[in-house]
């Protein structure tokens, strides 16, 4: 991982924004726009994390251009292409919020939800957005949701919709969580496993303008069955513990 040099700011910000990027060039002026006026709506001090997960259509470029515009951008760039638990991994390294939001660079989710997840925020520490009225092909919403169920037969969360990036977590829910290949689809749950409190709130969902979707059937379904079981041997072997306060 590279990352750009940069001056640190005296203070850190109140929100991370981490948005992983695969060859999403003609999307992250659009998302960034919206996501500037979404940020200002909450009121509160923000940094977004945009991390190039070695794009070859010139997203690393765009994304300095727009770090070098806006020092609130912070570049995190990958040497290789590591896909999205590693640059989200990559991400949380850099990141100095305490309260993390989690964004694709796709358009798909609209950045003007964003008060909504933070509203949600303040009586849980893991927020996890259901995408409403989902616009993707009949296969894909069939495979989603097959895919979920799934997912909760076997490991016994209550994530409806674990595919939907656009999520918020409290920076002490995500800290000492194991990063592994796949870690992406199972955040909420594993943060849910150690005790925090889930909220979900419904989002809109929109068509991809640009660019080409990174996932599929084919390239999802064995990789999830393999990540779901490593996930719920993680399960069981998790620790728990509060220390007991004997001052009072």
């Amino acid at each position: 991982m590279l990352a750009e040099p940069m001056s640190e700011p005296t203070q850190a910000p109140e929100i991370s924004v981490v948005i992983p990027a695969y060859n999403e060039a003609e999307n992250l002026p659009i998302l960034l726009a919206e996501l500037r006026t979404a940020l200002a709506a909450a009121g509160r001090t923000w940094e977004i994390v945009l991390v190039d997960d070695g794009s070859t259509d010139g997203t690393a470029e765009r994304i300095r251009a727009e770090a070098t515009a806006e020092p609130r951008i912070r570049p995190v760039m990958l040497a290789t292409n590591g896909g999205q638990s590693a640059a989200l991994a990559a991400g949380f390294a850099q990141l100095r919020g305490r309260i993390v939001v989690t964004l694709d660079a796709d358009l798909q989710n609209d950045p003007a939800d964003l008060p909504r997840l933070l509203a949600a925020l303040e009586q849980a520490d893991v927020v996890s957005g259901v995408r409403a009225n989902r616009q993707d092909s009949a296969v894909r919403l069939v495979s989603s949701r097959i895919a979920n169920g799934f997912r909760r037969w076997v490991l016994g969360d209550r994530v409806t919709d674990i595919g939907c990036s656009f999520k918020a977590y409290r920076r002490e829910a995500l800290e000492g969580l194991p990063m592994f290949v796949g870690v992406h689809r199972f955040l909420p749950a594993l943060c849910v496993f150690r005790g925090a409190r889930l909220a979900e709130v419904r989002l809109s969902h929109r068509p991809r303008r640009h660019g080409v979707s990174k996932y599929g059937v084919g390239n999802r379904l064995w990789r999830g069955l393999h990540d779901l079981v490593g996930v719920r041997w993680l399960r069981s072997r998790l620790v728990n513990y509060r220390v007991r306060d004997d001052s009072r």
